[in-house]
């Protein structure tokens, strides 16, 4: 018997407008897209969606679908483009038949990205066609057109990114820099382009620094702002701790600046990694006006310090909070209301380490009532004694701010590190230009790194000795500033001479209690 054959004609519309002999209206769409929002390239944006919604309707065999757009988003990925997203989202679901856009680099400049969603859209038979190639996608060779052009446009992405960086770094080694100004607190943009002191934002400022240095955390700052309806640098309502300790560690409130903390990794993925050496930073001094002065800054800063090696050290509420030490554990106090709901209430403050330590503390509960009496005591004790501390003021000032032999103790090891960074390079070079034995040479570079690295150590010790005994002259001051302005003495707890002059009160397991303050004197 004979073999018989019939032709089944094709019907499925996979075949490019090039190709086809028969034509069926298709829907069609058109994707634009600028990478930035600048006038003109808006402008060019304007001109791409008229061209697109006159070429698309003007064409009998193709129905109008829309024209698809992103303004002023970069291309190297897909994933923040919404009209992007939402176009290949239409046409895998059957909305869409053929898809219009100016090239391979207006569609994505990522290769696996352009790769992908071609073959997804493939497979739905949906077909892109990219004008400025003149490739169609369900054409034999559009595939590896794409391929093509898709690498060239991402190493054109790379080389536009690398420029930009250089040109990033280019200003920071000239240091030159700009803030985010929606986003920060004090600041706005001055007309010569730098940084110009916001009045009424540098108050907050002012006051957060104020209230950490009376005792305050960074989370009760930041309910207090938040209570008192003060709006956050993004304008918000709610402040959050980590607000509050972004402005406390910003060099840019004393009118320095750090330049390039963070860094992008990787130009396709735009991942941003804190820069924690691998690629050079700049420091820029006096580079606008300041809000903080240095000195209170470095006060802050030496008072997170402080916090952080300080145990149980929890709320900032309260004026006592972090002032009052366990003598047996170290621990800070913490206030607490026994019988609250009755008429026996009463505000205590107790280690708060107490019945965590293996050996449970000895040292009692303080009465708040208590220790504003003892406090008011001690300080009429001070103003008795005020002629006496303030004569031998002067002599105790000018050694906290005479730091010679430090400042020469440093540049001598600054000299010998310098001289050991030498001997390393001298080591290295002359292993590159001469045989020599290997173990020796290692045990003789490792011996010069453990020096050098034992010699930055010791200075980063004499710089902090340095920086310590600044900071205990500006708190002798501030005490001394208080001391000299009041003569009378205190017939109730004042709490802003409280916070002003008693730098901590240490009780013992006794029942005694001993005020330590600001000038470093002591009183039990």
């Amino acid at each position: 018997m004979a073999r018989a054959v019939t032709v089944i004609p094709a019907t499925a519309n996979n075949v490019s407008p090039i190709t086809k002999t028969k034509v069926n209206r298709k829907r069609v769409a058109a994707y634009a897209r600028v990478s930035t929002d600048n006038e003109e390239q808006l402008q060019s944006f304007e001109a791409q969606m008229d061209y697109y919604t006159r070429h698309i309707k003007s064409n009998p065999d193709w129905i109008f679908v829309n024209v698809y757009t992103d303004e002023g988003i970069s291309a190297t990925s897909t994933k923040k483009r919404d009209g992007f997203n939402r176009m290949i989202e239409d046409a895998l679901s059957g909305k869409i038949d053929l898809i219009i856009t100016k090239s391979v680099s207006r569609f994505a400049r990522n290769t696996v990205d352009t790769l992908t969603t071609v073959r997804k859209l493939k497979e739905k038979g949906v077909e892109v066609y990219f004008e400025k190639e003149n490739i169609y996608t369900m054409d034999s060779k559009g595939e590896l057109l794409i391929t093509i052009m898709s690498s060239l446009a991402q190493e054109e992405s790379r080389s536009i990114s690398e420029n930009v960086t250089w040109g990033q770094r280019k200003r920071f080694a000239d240091g030159k820099f700009s803030l985010p100004y929606k986003n920060f607190l004090g600041y706005t943009k001055g007309e010569d382009g730098y940084p110009k002191i916001v009045e009424e934002e540098a108050k907050i400022v002012r006051l957060i620094y104020r209230m950490f240095l009376e005792g305050k955390t960074a989370l009760s700052i930041a309910k207090y702002l938040t209570e008192n309806k003060v709006p956050t640098p993004a304008g918000k309502g709610v402040w959050h701790q980590s607000t509050v300790l972004s402005i406390l560690q910003n060099e840019k409130y004393k009118g320095d600046a750090v330049l390039q903390k963070k860094f992008t990794v990787d130009f396709l993925t735009k991942k941003i990694k804190r820069n924690e050496g691998e690629v050079p930073q700049y420091y820029v001094e006096n580079s606008h006006p300041a809000i903080i002065s240095p000195e209170v800054f470095a006060l802050v800063q030496m008072e997170l310090k402080n916090r952080k090696g300080a145990r149980g050290y929890k709320t900032g509420s309260y004026y006592f909070s972090g002032k009052i030490i366990c003598g047996d554990c170290g621990s800070f106090y913490g206030r607490k209301v026994w019988h609250s709901n009755d008429k026996y209430r009463k505000i205590i403050y107790q280690c708060n380490s107490k019945y965590k330590n293996e050996k449970k503390c000895k040292t009692p509960v303080i009465n708040e009532e208590d220790l504003k009496k003892a406090f008011v005591e001690v300080f009429n004790r001070v103003i008795s004694n005020k002629e006496e501390i303030l004569k031998g003021y002067e002599e105790v000032i000018k050694e906290f701010t005479n730091t010679k032999d430090l400042d020469e103790k440093i540049n001598g090891l600054e000299r010998q590190a310098k001289e050991i960074l030498n001997e390393i390079n001298r080591c290295i070079r002359d292993n590159a230009t001469k045989a020599q034995d290997q173990e020796e040479y290692m045990r003789r570079y490792n011996a010069l790194v453990v020096s050098y690295e034992n010699m930055r150590k010791a200075i980063e010790d004499a710089e902090n000795k340095r920086f310590e005994r600044l900071v205990k002259k500006d708190r002798i001051d501030e005490f001394i500033k208080v001391l000299i302005d009041r003569n009378e003495l205190l017939d109730e707890f004042d709490e802003e001479l409280w916070l002003g002059t008693v730098d901590s009160v240490v009780v013992n397991a006794d029942g005694k209690i001993t005020f330590v303050f600001k000038d470093g004197s002591e009183i039990e």
